[in-house]
């Protein structure tokens, strides 16, 4: 059974969270959890949430053995773009994209 957890608009760029997400794919929940623990890039904080919450709706929404369960896909998309301007040389501006991402990740596992 397939069970989801989404954390929306996290402040942080969808590319630099995808480097994470594509760590613990295919990997057991547990073995997923230790390795972003431990991993220094500020968004495997968050994903480490998102994890922990698909294995407790796993766990308590559906019934499934938690021991059992595994990342089987994990997916960071594009949300707002805050849009702003910093200064550059010679009195010019350039434009600073400041972007959001929806981060997604599905466990798979069989109830008891």
């Amino acid at each position: 059974m397939e069970v989801r957890a989404l954390a929306a608009n996290q402040p942080v760029a969808p590319r630099k969270v995808r480097l994470v997400l594509n760590m613990i794919l295919g990997r057991p929940v547990e073995e997923a959890l230790t390795l972003l623990e431990f991993m220094p890039q500020p968004s495997a904080r968050i994903v480490w949430k998102v994890v922990k919450s698909a294995a407790a709706n796993a766990e308590n929404n559906y019934n499934v053995n938690p021991d059992a369960l595994k990342v089987k896909r994990a997916f960071a998309g594009d949300a707002r773009t805050l849009k702003r301007f910093g200064s550059r040389s010679r009195g010019r501006v350039a434009p600073l994209l400041k972007r959001y991402s929806h981060i997604e990740v599905v466990v798979e596992g069989e109830p008891f």
